[in-house]
């Protein structure tokens, strides 16, 4: 029972001080680094500027992050450094598959191609569908494969320095999201491609772009699926906020554009219809033109810095 005791004391002091340095208290935060210099062997140094290749800016109203070196590093690895640049990573209507009939390429290289790719999604949420479609044949890529991936470093030539910018917000935090699904994307295995997005206070923090685990039998089910899936980790979000800031956030909102599927949901979140066109999602489920993806990478928030 002791033993239980000292555990759930640890628990609440570590909260105490992820809300401390989470917080909006200078105070507090400059008394909580001295009391860490105390007890442990630390430095100061001073606001995070570079973090694993994550390149951070920090002003008095806004944080953006990048990853333009590790950009321009891959590019030059891979020998793609003077390669033309292009406007979408992936060409619309593109229909992956297996190629079991086509040329091998070097497994190995592609791997690694993908590997430094999917690294860089921590800043570039408008490439997770196109770099999600790649790994799905890493087993044995073939000519076909290769194309993408290379139409993937073309794109990221020409936005090396696209990033994302968090802008200060009030107190409370809003938080909403937008789930959307594609119906059999996959062409071995006709299961769909899911895509979430989630917005604190308009800044987002959170997306992902993968293949369901279930083969749908309808669209209803398909956007139901992944509604479901982005419920929950926005609860979870919602539930981290409230221990960092001590303030409870609002209700959670998410925007689905398959009204089957909102008549379907039965949950502490509020669904909302909204247009294909203002489907933030969108992009994270199939390959968009130019124009459109523009207009969506704006809407998640990826700019050229």
């Amino acid at each position: 029972m002791q033993y239980i005791q000292e555990v759930k004391e640890k628990q609440v002091y570590l909260l105490e001080c992820m809300s401390t340095i989470s917080g909006g208290s200078t105070e507090k935060i400059n008394k909580f680094k001295q009391q860490m210099m105390i007890e442990f062997e630390m430095s100061d140094l001073s606001l995070l500027s570079y973090y694993l290749g994550i390149e951070v800016e920090q002003q008095k109203s806004r944080i953006s992050l990048r990853q333009s070196a590790y950009a321009k590093k891959i590019l030059s690895q891979f020998k793609m450094a003077d390669c033309n640049a292009t406007k979408h990573p992936m060409e619309p209507k593109t229909q992956l598959h297996k190629d079991l009939e086509g040329t091998p390429v070097d497994a190995t290289e592609y791997k690694r191609i993908i590997g430094c790719l999917r690294y860089l999604l921590h800043t570039r949420p408008d490439l997770s569908y196109s770099v999600g479609m790649a790994s799905r044949y890493m087993e044995r890529p073939t000519i076909m494969h290769h194309r993408v991936v290379k139409q993937i470093l073309r794109y990221l030539k020409g936005t090396i320095y696209f990033g994302l910018v968090y802008i200060k917000g009030p107190q409370e935090i809003g938080i909403f999201g937008y789930s959307d699904s594609d119906l059999a994307g996959d062409l071995d295995g006709r299961k769909s491609t899911s895509g979430m997005t989630l917005y604190f206070n308009e800044s987002l923090v959170s997306w992902n772009s993968q293949k369901q685990k279930t083969v749908t039998l309808s669209s209803c089910e398909a956007e139901f699926m992944e509604a479901t899936t982005a419920a929950c980790h926005a609860l979870w979000l919602r539930s981290l906020a409230s221990e960092l800031r001590s303030v409870k956030p609002k209700p959670v909102t998410l925007f689905v554009d398959n009204k089957s599927a909102i008549a379907l949901m039965k949950n502490p979140i509020v669904v909302e219809f909204v247009n294909t066109g203002e489907q933030r999602a969108d992009a994270l489920t199939k390959a968009l033109p130019g124009v459109k993806l523009a207009a969506m990478r704006q809407l998640l928030g990826v700019r050229d810095l």
